[in-house]
């Protein structure tokens, strides 16, 4: 059974339950974290919702103003986000609790980051990138699965969660899979110390996508989510909508020529992803038949838009149910 007071994610931020918010593009937001933090856990946001530097620290500012409770920043870490060093020294001035990298080496910002106080959770999806992270100073690892929403790994959780708990020391914060509170109890045996949720957030209240999204969450299945490499050169889960079957989840062979050409890809890969972002800002706030939704297999659990409070009282409620 869960213990608060010994579980290492729990500790490190001083929070009752070892849930995180995941961090989604365009979908998280102030007021999703300042519920879930209300509810007794913490979440993170990806620092390019922010179309300028001047809004993320607006952001910042605003969590801090309305609620005493830690949250994060998600940063994209390699060439592609030309804000990258803005988006860290602004999460470093402002002492945001954590950040979580993606998609690149976190070394300079492991090094910033705890200068300034600031934690750092890394995305891993194999074990030789875990040790490489941890080895530099990473705080815990988000571990990737196959079944998480957004950019997923390729190992299963039930493969990779005790691989990291074998041959890694920091704690470990599963990310993909898990819809409900009872799952809680087979990842914490497995080796989990926390967990990664994001698609089930999507269907809140306070998230701030249209409504027809947030249905999209209720109304499709796990056996609906595929990858696709067409949004940002990375492989990224989709909800397989119509206009998604007709246009294809991959990339031509054009398209793959300059993704891995050594001159050419950087500017290729920041021209899918800027093309692929847009793409996903237009459905997600628009009715729009060019929809592309993105989202992970754990919307199976999902059968009604709720306030984030009320869905995170669930999750721990069901979690504490289980069995009995």
């Amino acid at each position: 059974m869960f213990q608060k007071e010994s579980n290492p994610i729990c500790t490190l931020l001083g929070i009752d339950f070892p849930i995180i918010i995941a961090p989604m593009f365009l979908v998280s937001n102030e007021e999703m974290i300042i519920e879930g933090i209300k509810a007794g856990i913490t979440g993170a946001i990806p620092a390019l919702n922010y179309r300028t530097i001047e809004e993320l620290r607006s952001a910042i500012q605003k969590i801090k103003k309305e609620v005493k409770g830690p949250f994060g920043i998600n940063l994209i870490v390699n060439k592609s986000n030309f804000l990258y060093k803005d988006q860290l020294a602004v999460c470093c001035e402002e002492q945001v609790d954590f950040i979580i990298t993606s998609l690149g080496s976190p070394e300079e910002t492991i090094k910033k980051a705890h200068q300034s106080g600031v934690k750092v959770f890394c995305d891993v999806t194999d074990l030789s990138y875990a040790l490489k992270v941890e080895a530099l100073g990473a705080d815990a690892l988000i571990a990737v699965n196959k079944e998480a929403g957004g950019h997923a790994g390729n190992l299963s959780y039930e493969t990779f969660i005790p691989l990291l708990k074998r041959e890694c020391k920091i704690p470990i914060i599963s990310a993909g899979g898990i819809g409900n509170g009872s799952q809680f109890h087979h990842f914490f045996e497995l080796g989990a110390d926390g967990f990664s949720m994001g698609s089930i957030f999507i269907a809140s209240t306070e998230a701030p996508v249209s409504e027809d999204y947030k249905k999209a969450i209720v109304d499709y299945e796990a056996k609906d989510i595929v990858m696709t490499t067409k949004l940002s050169g990375t492989p990224c889960t989709v909800i397989n909508t119509p206009y998604v079957q007709k246009v294809g989840t991959t990339q031509s062979g054009f398209e793959k020529f300059l993704n891995k050409n050594k001159r050419l890809k950087k500017w290729f890969k920041a021209l899918t992803f800027f093309k692929g972002m847009k793409k996903l800002r237009e459905a997600a706030f628009n009715t729009t038949y060019k929809t592309v939704w993105c989202a992970g297999p754990s919307i199976e659990y999902v059968s009604e838009v709720l306030p984030v409070q009320q869905r995170v009282k669930q999750l721990i409620a069901d979690y504490h149910n289980y069995g009995k």
